[in-house]
């Protein structure tokens, strides 16, 4: 398969399982592909705007963290509590090899998350709210996990927030009373050499006070 066709592939995956099961495929060669064969630039572009809130001893989950491109840019900037999770074993034994992380969990966003009440200080997900991949009702586990004032920074195309039901659920979120916007980044090209027509955005969102979901809205 060339390189070009493999993110349509992993777009077009019917449910989770044989998503899971395309990654665990690609896994060997996804730095390379993306690196080589798109340019893939959600990570840097991620961590830029992460390092301007999140402290270094922050503990940070890593959502969606695939190989480990975002851990091992955090780990240059001198962040060393980070936690892995991906829907992808293949995914996160590629990551295990960066060792950079100090925890390996196998889970889906958009789904329950086994991780306890205010567990984590910030979020960071890059390139996993998208097409074919974790539905915007994911955030609702992301701010549950996130203590209050801690940060969930995530990367996001534009035509998905529009279309998939994202700008809805940020915007009711946030009218709940359980996050803030705190910035949003200009649109860019995350992938110029493959998909140039591809745009992302940053979200930078703090985690507030009202925690249950049966009570934000009162």
């Amino acid at each position: 398969m060339e390189r070009h066709e493999r993110v349509q592939w992993i777009y077009s995956s019917r449910d989770n399982k044989e998503l899971a099961e395309r990654y665990d495929l690609w896994s060997r060669d996804y730095d390379t592909d993306l690196d080589e064969g798109f340019g893939w630039l959600g990570p840097q572009r991620a961590v830029e705007y992460f390092i301007k809130y999140v402290p270094k001893d922050a503990r940070i989950l890593d959502a969606g963290a695939g190989t480990g491109l975002v851990g091992e840019l955090l780990a240059k900037q001198g962040y060393t509590n980070l936690i892995a999770m991906d829907l992808s074993k293949g995914m996160l034994e590629e990551a295990r090899k960066k060792k950079v992380y100090r925890e390996f969990h196998q889970m889906v966003l958009g789904e329950k998350l086994d991780y306890a009440t205010d567990s984590f200080d910030a979020i960071i997900s890059v390139g996993v709210l998208t097409v074919g991949h974790a539905p915007a009702s994911s955030f609702d586990e992301l701010i549950r996990i996130t203590r209050p004032g801690g940060y969930i920074i995530f990367s996001l195309r534009p035509d998905v927030y529009r279309e998939s039901g994202f700008r809805e659920k940020q915007d009711n979120v946030e009218a709940a009373g359980k996050w803030k916007l705190v910035e949003a980044s200009e649109e860019f090209q995350p992938l110029p050499k493959g998909e140039p027509d591809v745009y992302h955005q940053i979200w930078v969102y703090q985690t507030l006070g009202k925690r249950n979901p049966d009570t934000a809205a009162s």
